[in-house]
């Protein structure tokens, strides 16, 4: 197909500004070689290829699919008729933004707006082609003139030095110049040091004068907040704005060493320096600080009393007088900034605390104010110190303890939340909740008291009396229950009392362990210990009765219908479904109350540790019991006692069951968030349990398979090793079918064997569940099919008709054992059935078997396939055929 060519454009000005002229060969390494696009109003013009009028191609209206190429028009014997002139077919991209413009008639109206659209667009790439030409020609210009101030300087030197050294010239420029380049380096370090030091000196002197002129302020007016009549608001307002100023100054000095700190690591003695003085002047500002807040608080009346009435019980109707909410306008300002004064004095503190640890994340609220804001905690520390009083009474009763601690919190949270918010808000520490900062407070005070005079003696009872400590047991875990009731109530106040998010919140470690009063065991894994061996012991003493009784360890199902259902089920959910003892209910239960307790702790690796000591431990405990219930037990002899049989059998369905529930808890969110930080571990949290389980499973039936085969072994030997019972040519049985096999009559000495066999599946089937009964029944079957095959001596038996009847009555008889679990039982004998099948053989099928067995082997397996031979191979059926005795 010929294409018209497009005639090369002529390069105009337009042109020339898409790409830069190379200024000489020396500036070719300092621009990138990308050439620029210039778009204009004729920007879709420039961007396809245009063709001259004289050449445009008339070209037959397309039909719907085809393709738009412009074709070189072929010779016609007929001039076609004249057609108007049409221009050439447009390019493709053009075609479909038409396309999608213009869909009909009606659409032409667009035309307007489409244009002014495409001009606006034309205009901003012009304009911003034009800025980077600018861009570009300051770029070459600042090059160009440090070009020649180097050139300058380089004819400088060359015209110092004399003639006669003109040979040392690439010396210097090897050597001097790189070193004198460095000593200016240096000189310029030095000058930028000393321009930092100067300005931090100057920096670091205002502060520390204002924190001298505070200082001085509060000793010659100690008494400018006494509120009792007419306080003295412009003297605390000045002060305060003076202790602002001193924060900022503060704050532009921490910006100047976090830039040194990023960008001259090496100035450390510097940094050094400067945190020594600003620390000396915040050991002078911070007491300031927080002796006059606690000063306007007291003014305030601030705390309030806890109890109103005379017996000093608790009331939970009546409800706190807050001096939060009592302030005047006054007031309210002067506590406004004292409080912001402090929170930003706080900040500042963080931002230094987060420097020095190096740490990245230096304004995240989870590191700066993990341990609670300084203006709440200063609001609670004389609450904690009247409520201490009140704790001292209720040391035996320490449900009193807890319930005044929450009665506090919430009875103050509305003031908290509608005075502090705000002000947290306008100091700008954005993500902090006031109702989060009050309650993790008021849960520290609790924590502290408990860490300081309630464990210590419980822990030292547990260890004086760790073997008679029943009681002490029950005040323990009363104690635990208290905490872990009053942690989830605390989450909810912190949390504006939206229930459906607690379980959010415990998955927040940050959150969960400020407002929790078990973290303290984050501190004391001794006290953990104590807890989860208390844990152990009150589970086990509490099941020792049911362990005991051999009736909690056996499964019956009375109802018929059940057993029938049980045995065709294969998805199992259920403790009866599975067929386990009623004892493993009890054992799940414990273990569950102590993983439940366990995930109030709030800390990852303290949560770990108690589970790992508490309720794994305890689940592991009765794994080595069914472990050891197993092993006392001699199933494998020449009898197996049925009764033993039973009890492995419940053993087989307990362990099947546990290992269904561990696994469901495996997949638990909260487990799986347990592994989610160690990348290294891919196992599951119970791994090591289910393994364990996994493999008590597998041995028990090993050994239920191995005692039933050697006991039918021991039963069936003389049976086959009678060889003559198969040699014996008593009445000829050819041609014989399948109703002669029923009435067939099996072997005397076979009898007991299948007998038994038959009565051990039935126990199996009624006492285990169907999942391991279905794997048991098939290995065992076979066992018997490889025990059948091995143990008859093929090579000295010369089967006849009737011995071959026989045997195939024999066999059937074994399949028929098997007949109630599926529905053809000899397809899981295929030796057994192979033989029956190389023994039914007539004659003239043996010869030519035994002819053609060492002349083409190849063959002779196509024909064994043939007789649905799969599992004997040549040699194999030569020694059962080769004395084959076919009967007149």
């Amino acid at each position: 197909m010929d294409f018209p060519r497009t005639p090369r454009r002529v390069a105009t000005s337009r042109d020339t500004a898409q790409t830069p002229r190379r200024l000489n060969s020396s500036h070719e390494s300092d621009f990138p070689r990308t050439p620029l696009r210039r778009v204009s109003t004729s920007a879709l013009e420039s961007n396809f290829p245009r063709t001259p009028r004289s050449e445009f191609i008339r070209t037959p209206r397309r039909r719907s699919g085809e393709v738009d190429f412009p074709q070189t028009p072929r010779p016609r014997q007929n001039p076609p008729r004249e057609q108007p002139q049409t221009k050439s077919a447009l390019p493709h991209r053009l075609v479909v933004l038409l396309n999608d413009h213009f869909k009909s008639r009606d659409d032409l109206w667009k035309a307007t707006f489409l244009q002014s659209q495409i001009n606006g667009e034309c205009l901003a790439l012009e304009k911003a082609i034009t800025e980077l030409k600018e861009k570009v020609s300051q770029g070459c210009m600042q090059w160009k003139s440090r070009s020649e101030e180097f050139g300058r300087v380089a004819d400088g030197f060359g015209s110092m030095l004399p003639e006669s050294q003109g040979e040392n010239v690439e010396k210097m420029v090897r050597i001097e110049l790189p070193n004198l380049a460095k000593e200016v380096c240096r000189i310029q370090t030095i000058q930028l040091y000393a321009e930092k030091a100067l300005k931090l000196e100057v920096m670091v002197g205002n502060l520390e004068d204002s924190a001298s002129t505070i200082v001085r302020q509060t000793s010659t007016n100690k008494s400018f907040l006494g509120f009792q009549h007419v306080p003295n608001f412009n003297d605390s307002r000045r002060k305060q704005e003076k202790l602002l100023d001193t924060i900022n100054v503060m704050k532009e000095i921490e910006q100047e060493l976090i830039e040194i700190c990023t960008t001259r690591p090496e100035w450390s003695n510097l940094v050094k320096a400067v945190d020594l003085r600003v620390e000396n002047a915040l050991s002078i500002l911070r007491p300031q600080a927080l002796s006059d807040y606690r000063a306007l608080l007291a003014s305030l009346g601030w705390p309030p009393p806890l109890v109103t009435s005379q017996t000093e019980t608790i009331n939970q109707t009546q409800l706190v007088p807050n001096p939060l909410l009592l302030m005047d306008s006054t007031k309210r300002e002067i506590y406004s900034q004292s409080f912001l004064a402090l929170c930003a004095l706080q900040h500042v503190q963080s931002q230094r605390d987060a420097r020095q640890s190096m740490k990245e994340e230096k304004l995240q609220k989870s590191l700066s104010f993990e341990s609670g804001l300084w203006a709440i905690d200063e609001l609670v520390q004389p609450i904690a110190t009247r409520m201490e009083h009140h704790f001292a009474k209720w040391s035996s009763q320490p449900e009193f303890i807890f319930a005044l601690v929450f009665k506090i919190t919430k009875d103050f949270m509305d003031g908290v939340d509608d005075v502090l918010q705000p002000l947290i808000d306008k100091a700008r520490l954005s993500g902090l909740s006031a109702k989060e900062a009050w309650v993790s407070s008021m849960v520290k005070v609790l924590s502290g008291y408990l860490e300081k005079e309630i464990f210590p003696p419980l822990a030292n009872k547990f260890r004086e009396n760790k073997d008679e400590s029943i009681e002490f047991s029950s005040s323990w875990l009363n104690l635990i229950d208290l905490i872990i009731s009053f942690d989830k109530r605390m989450r909810v106040l912190s949390s504006s009392g939206i229930q459906k998010i607690t379980s959010l919140i415990d998955l927040n470690e940050t959150i969960s362990k400020s407002v929790s009063v078990l973290s303290v065991f984050d501190e004391h894994l001794d006290w953990l210990q104590i807890w989860a061996e208390i844990e152990v012991s009150v589970a086990q003493e509490k099941l020792k009765p049911e362990l005991e009784n051999e009736k909690c360890w056996s499964y019956e199902i009375k109802d018929q219908a059940k057993i029938k259902e049980h045995h065709q089920k294969f998805l199992l959910s259920t403790r009866e479904e599975y067929k386990a003892p009623p004892i493993v209910d009890a054992i799940l239960k414990n273990a569950s109350l102590m993983i439940e307790r366990g995930h109030a702790v709030p800390t990852k690796s303290t949560k770990i540790e108690f589970f790992r000591k508490s309720g794994v431990l305890f689940l592991n405990h009765f794994f080595v019991l069914l472990l050891q219930r197993c092993r006392d037990l001699e199933l494998i002899t020449s009898a197996i006692d049925e009764d033993a049989l039973v009890t492995i059998a419940g053993s087989i369905n307990a362990a099947r069951y546990f290992e269904s529930v561990i696994s469901e808890w495996d997949e638990d969110i909260s487990f799986m968030d347990l592994n989610s930080g160690d990348r290294n571990k891919t196992r599951s949290f119970f791994s090591d349990e289910v393994l364990f389980l996994v493999k008590l499973e597998t041995d028990c039936l090993e050994e239920i398979m191995s005692a039933i085969l050697l006991e039918f072994e021991a039963l069936s030997y003389d049976y086959i090793q009678n060889i003559d019972q198969w040699e014996d040519e008593g009445e000829p049985k050819i041609d014989f079918s399948e109703d002669d096999l029923e009435n067939g009559t099996v072997s005397l000495g076979f009898m007991e064997a299948l007998e038994i066999l038959r009565d051990r599946i039935l126990k199996l089937k009624d006492s285990l569940n169907s999942k391991d009964f279905f794997d048991l029944w098939r290995s065992v079957a076979e066992g018997l099919d490889y025990f059948i095959f091995s143990s008859i001596p093929w090579i000295d038996v010369r089967f006849s008709n009737s011995g071959v009847y026989q045997f195939r009555v024999d066999m059937r008889a074994v399949f028929l054992v098997f007949k109630p679990l599926c529905a053809r039982p000899e397809a899981f004998f295929p030796f057994v059935s192979d033989c029956l099948r190389l023994l039914s053989m007539n004659k003239e099928d043996v010869d030519w078997f035994l002819r053609e067995l060492t002349k083409n082997e190849c063959r002779l397996k196509e024909w064994m396939h043939q007789k649905n031979l799969y599992h004997v191979n040549g040699s194999q059926a030569k020694m059962i055929l080769v004395d084959r005795n076919f009967e007149e």
